[in-house]
Parts: structure tokens; sequence; C-alpha cells
């Protein structure tokens, strides 16, 4: 910010790339005195160190005793929600206040990364574990592997990650999850009957690998088709499993929400639109990139 002579103000925007780094070194440098405020805090103790216990509640799910360093972290509670990834992202600040709350999906680590749902914009609060097992496998832009993590996904920890999905208010008005999610969805859930199967030691193993490929995209859904398949399978390297299109898709995750997700299934929908900005928010312009992408 710079103020002339005659009262006014002018505002410097940085670069993108410099903004990010600035806000990793900030949030770099915190981590750094808390570890050595920690090693200090150890050394002048006369007791041996005593480790974090793990203890498991009512749902089975790990978490951390109060002498864990990250018991004192904030839950988070949606503070962000509503909020664009492109305005956000350019607050000075944001990665150390991202940094005080729990990760909104393990709930144990401290939330480190700024996750965004990619179709509408809307930020979330993750650890970078829970980032790293979110992000699909992308082969190309509209092409997906299913590796073995989804079954964690969608199946030993789904309520935390459909409730995590859901809090980006577009999704949660439609109902349904980012396209790459809702292929992989298609492919590990509604079309697993059809994986072909083979003999295992230990009964039958499914065969091959599952990949997922898209035409079009959610804005144009009538045109939008998902074509499933197995790679390197014994009966065909490339063997099509099925072709869903996308709003046959969507409805069946709708379904399959409302059974698995009851609590989640009844707060979405088109009429649950208390979460969506009353007004519209452009999204700002990266001078830094090559012909000046958007965020």
């Amino acid at each position: 910010m710079e103020q002339t002579r005659d009262g006014t103000q002018r505002t410097w925007w940085l670069p993108r790339a410099v903004v990010r780094l600035l806000d990793a070194a900030e949030h770099t440098e915190t981590q750094w005195v808390q570890a050595a405020r920690t090693r200090q805090a150890g050394a002048a103790a006369t007791e041996p160190p005593s480790y974090p216990r793990q203890a498991r509640d009512a749902g089975g799910r790990q978490t951390t005793s109060p002498e864990d360093p990250t018991a004192s972290l904030r839950p988070y509670n949606a503070e962000l929600e509503g909020q664009l990834y492109s305005v956000l992202s350019r607050k000075p600040g944001t990665s150390r206040r991202v940094a005080g709350w729990a990760c909104a999906v393990c709930r144990t680590a401290p939330a480190t990364v700024l996750d965004h749902c990619h179709e509408h914009g809307y930020v979330r609060a993750l650890c970078q574990s829970c980032n790293t097992l979110e992000r699909p496998d992308h082969l190309y832009s509209n092409d997906i592997r299913v590796a073995n993590r989804y079954t964690r996904l969608f199946h030993t920890d789904t309520g935390d990650w459909l409730r995590h999905w859901h809090r980006c208010p577009g999704c949660r008005a439609r109902t349904t999850l980012p396209l790459p999610h809702l292929a992989a969805w298609t492919a590990h859930i509604a079309c697993r009957s059809l994986r072909p199967t083979h003999r295992a030691p230990r009964g039958r193993k499914p065969c091959g690998v599952l990949r997922v490929s898209w035409t079009g995209s959610h804005q144009a859904p009538r045109s939008c088709l998902l074509t499933v398949a197995v790679d390197f399978c014994p009966s065909g390297e490339h063997r099509v499993l099925a072709r869903v299109p996308y709003r046959e898709a969507a409805e069946r995750f709708r379904i399959w929400l409302a059974e698995t997700a009851p609590a989640v299934a009844a707060a979405a929908g088109p009429d649950r639109l208390d979460g969506l900005p009353a007004q519209f928010r452009p999204v700002i312009v990266d001078t830094s990139g090559e012909g000046l992408a958007l965020f």
C-alpha cells in the first residue's frame, strides 16, 4: 500500500507465486518455533518423555490424548464456508489462520492445506496427508485411475469424506461430487459387480486396475458420459465395463448417499442454498501465469 501526496492510496498486487511463497515461509517459521519450544520443554523435564497415546472413540476412529500437542488445535466448524479460493488465497496471513484448525477430516493433524472444490472454488481446511489421499490419480485431464485409497474414501471413512466434500455449497446444492470424484465413485461402487475377478490363494481377487474417463463436463450433463474400464485384464488389456451417462451416475450417487450418510443427504439438495453467497463473487485474474490463467 502506498500513499501519495494528495492522500490517495495505491494498491500493489504481488504475483500468486510470491504470495504462496511468503505464506509457506510464514507457516514454516511458525512450525519451527513451535518445534524448538517443544524440544526445550522436553530437555528441561526430568521425567522420561511421554508419547501421545491413541484411543478409539465409539465410531472406531483414532483420537489423540490430552498430552498430544494437537489437542490445542481448534476444531474446524466450516468457518471458511462460502468463501472462494481465488479470493481467500490472496489474503495475507491465510496460512497462519488455517494452521490453527485441526484437519476437517481426520481431526487429529493440523490443517496445512487450503483445499478447495475445483468445480465451484469453495475452500475447506485439510492436513497434507488427507489432501493427498483425496487427490484423484489423474492420467489425463479427463481420465483417472481408481487407486486402492478409494476404499478408504468410500468405505472405511466414507461419512467423514462425504461431509467434507459437501462443505462446498455448490456440490451440496446439487447433491453430487466433483466430476473426478463422481467418476471414481461410479467405477468403485456403482460398477463394482461388473469388475472381473480371478482365482487367488484366498478366494478371488479383482482383476487389473480400474480406470474411468469421461467426455464433456458437468457443465453439460446431457453430453457428459463416463466410461469405466479395466486395464491389464488377461481377457483384454483395456476391457470396457460400462458407459454411464453423467445424470445416471449422479442419480445413483444420490440414492447411495441417502443410504450411506442420511445426515449428509438430508442437508443437501436444491432447497439447501443457505451456504451460497447472496451475490456472485468474481474470480480474480492471476497475472503471474501464462495467458493470464485463472485460479
